[in-house]
């Protein structure tokens, strides 16, 4: 019997990919755990293999395609023993619009006019509501998405009561958001949609003068549009607070060279990044109210601390996860943010390399960024953001010098973190920072 191939759920927040490119063409026998094609997620493209052996019948998906829709099929497989090209006949067929109903005869014309009669308005039955999904037996397994669990325990959504829409009847975000009502409307009728067209469009395209000025259309790729949907959610239902400290720099930079000098010999060396990641991890781990997420009506307090270092791509960011920084040392954080990075620009991370964290830092300082104001990353609740360190006058110990400092500022989620508490963290980094020592201990 011809198996149908899949576009897979290739992470927990996919709902749609694009097919990079094939690697096998149809009449080509695999066996299972051979890679058949590379698949561009929103954050990076991943090998798809194959699980079943057999002979590809047929390529329903060409490469370069984007927009696939996950469990859409993408390639018929014939099983070993089966006709290849039987197998391809029963390919789906792709969909094509229906062709438009023919119209009525029209009515010869008699000898006698008589009066047009009355046509009686036809009500409309309204559309009946789709049931909802059977109760799973008890002791089934429900399928879902990590991701779905974490928003259906959030909105207290029963997901037993849920029918999934991802493969294998896996329940994947989409449905989340449909059984709290999130899911966009269907149009009461064509008119209206039609009707509002017009001034949408003239919403989102330039208007004529703009279309004037040379231009090139980029057309967004799966991680930008990822950017954009999941920064906008961010700065919509997120309440930002932002909370900013001058830290000095030069008892830092010190440790640093008397670090690499030390680590020289094992081929170590690390950057000011790296002693800032370790500090906001002791940090966080200093001001627990701080390492927490808000999940609807309940507040996830994590006991450890995971940061995600973002890193730019060609194709936009991407923000890798040191999990467990606040245990590690600044020579193992060093060495795994340098792989993490290297493989994020050949987008080979891992999804669970760059999904998760439970809090972020950026910075800018390489760019000679003396300050700014991340947005938080969704569901985490703060976001460090780090400026350039330079030479600045600085008071100390009751005398003005000239000193390395850097502004750092920490974006935090006002329904979980109180501003108080935002504060004793930024504090916490600020000590770690100017007496490094205390966070090697």
């Amino acid at each position: 019997m011809p198996i149908e191939l899949k576009m897979p759920a290739l992470s927990p927040t996919m709902e749609e990919g694009t097919l990079a490119k094939w690697l096998v063409k149809e009449g080509d026998k695999v066996a299972s755990g051979d890679i058949l094609a590379e698949i561009e997620t929103d954050k990076a493209t991943m090998e798809f293999e194959a699980v079943d052996e057999g002979t590809v019948a047929k390529i329903l998906v060409p490469e370069g395609t984007d927009g696939v829709k996950v469990g859409a099929p993408i390639a018929i497989l014939a099983g070993e023993g089966e006709d290849a090209s039987k197998a391809a006949s029963a390919a789906p067929k792709a969909d094509t619009p229906s062709a438009p109903p023919k119209a009525a005869p029209e009515p010869k014309a008699d000898a006698t006019p008589k009066s047009a009669p009355v046509q009686a308005p036809v009500e409309t039955p309204p559309a009946a509501a789709q049931p909802a999904a059977a109760p799973r037996a008890e002791g089934d397994r429900v399928k879902a998405s990590p991701l779905a669990r974490r928003l259906a325990q959030a909105q207290n959504v029963d997901l037993s009561r849920l029918q999934g829409s991802g493969p294998g009847g896996r329940i994947v975000r989409a449905d989340i958001d449909a059984a709290v009502g999130k899911a966009p409307a269907a149009p009461p009728s064509a008119t209206p949609a039609a009707a509002a067209a017009p001034s949408a469009a003239h919403s989102v395209l330039p208007g004529a003068a703009e279309q004037a000025i040379p231009h090139e259309a980029i057309k967004l790729s799966n991680m930008r549009k990822t950017i954009a949907r999941r920064l906008s959610e961010s700065k919509q239902q997120i309440p930002h607070i932002y909370l900013t400290v001058d830290t000095q720099l030069d008892a830092l930079l010190k440790l640093r060279g008397e670090l690499n000098a030390g680590l020289e010999s094992r081929g170590v060396k690390l950057s000011v990044n790296d002693l800032l990641i370790k500090a906001l991890a002791r940090a966080l781990m200093e001001v627990p109210e701080c390492n927490v997420s808000f999940a609807g009506d309940q507040l996830l307090k994590y006991s450890r601390a995971d940061v995600s270092v973002a890193v730019s791509i060609p194709a936009g960011l991407i923000t890798p996860i040191i999990v467990g920084a606040d245990t590690k040392s600044v020579s193992a954080i060093s060495a795994e943010m340098k792989d993490l990075a290297g493989r994020a620009k050949e987008g080979k991370l891992q999804p669970q390399e760059y999904q998760g964290g439970t809090a972020s830092l950026s910075n800018m300082g390489m760019y000679g960024i003396k300050q700014f104001e991340a947005v938080i990353n969704p569901p985490q609740g703060m976001i460090m953001a780090i400026g350039a360190g330079e030479k600045r006058p600085y008071v100390v110990n009751d005398t003005l010098k000239v000193a390395t400092v850097m502004s750092a500022t920490g974006s935090f989620d006002h329904r979980a973190i109180d501003g108080a508490d935002g504060a004793r963290l930024m504090q916490a980094f600020k000590r770690l920072v100017e007496d490094p020592l205390g966070m090697l201990a």
